[in-house]
């Protein structure tokens, strides 16, 4: 690993000591192999290769932070909730880990000012924060091992976020959730989406959702899928006893 920390360290200011100053009060403790850390903050933006022609930046040790994420909450929900079947415990979990929760996560702990990128920060979507989040318990792991990974993702994330009675009440999707009340109650629905730029720089997407014939809700969004979800939601609320019987 010595010869990648050398190349990180060659290519962006990690010499003065402020990243691991401010990587030590996120962690609790004091990283054993620093360059884990280096990559897990490293954008790929900044087009670093190791000897072998490999990139150095953060997406491989969000595959690992992911599975290991999964792993410590999935033993803990089986641990805390023996009732729940197969399908409930994955629902929750997917809660838990979830893109909008695991961003919310990375905001949370400001890892964002930690990142080196040639691109501006400003111009990064909302999903930086959790890549960022998973990079590090990815780093975490390869550093010190399943446990002190445990220990974090209890201290980060189950302790202060994870309630069973809340989490059985929480939409992760409201367009997956319409579909599937919809779908029960054999009610037909359709999405209508269209560009709708407007005098707006960003390309801008409408959609009117229509439930049984009937539009339902409306909404506009810089994507399709933000559009649909948030129309979606709308519709949740419209339907919200229907739908509330129905989870």
């Amino acid at each position: 690993m010595a010869s990648i920390r050398n190349i990180l360290k060659n290519s962006r200011s990690f010499k003065d000591g402020n990243f691991f100053l401010e990587l030590k009060k996120i962690l609790g403790f004091k990283p054993l192999s620093e360059s884990f850390y280096e990559k897990a903050f490293t954008h790929r933006s900044m087009n670093i290769k190791d000897k072998k022609g490999n990139p150095i930046n953060y997406e491989r040790l969000e595959f690992v932070g992911d599975a290991m994420l999964s792993s410590v909450i999935a033993a803990y929900l089986f641990e805390q909730v023996p009732h729940g079947d197969e399908g409930y415990l994955t629902k929750m979990r997917s809660k838990v880990v979830s893109r909008e929760h695991l961003n919310e996560l990375g905001k949370e702990l400001d890892l964002i000012k930690l990142v080196k990128s040639r691109i501006p920060v400003s111009n990064f979507g909302n999903n930086i924060h959790g890549n960022l989040f998973e990079a590090l318990v990815g780093a975490i792991y390869l550093d010190r091992g399943y446990k002190m990974c445990e220990k974090f993702i209890f201290k980060r994330v189950i302790n202060p976020h994870v309630d069973i009675e809340t989490l059985e009440g929480k939409v992760i999707s409201y367009k997956s959730l319409l579909i599937e009340w919809c779908q029960k109650e054999k009610n037909t629905f359709n999405y209508d989406v269209y560009e709708d730029t407007g005098k707006d720089k960003l390309k801008h997407f409408s959609v009117r959702l229509s439930v049984n014939d009937k539009v339902v809700a409306k909404a506009r969004a810089t994507s399709k899928k933000k559009a649909e979800e948030k129309a979606s939601k709308r519709a949740f609320f419209a339907f919200q006893k229907q739908i509330t019987k129905f989870i």
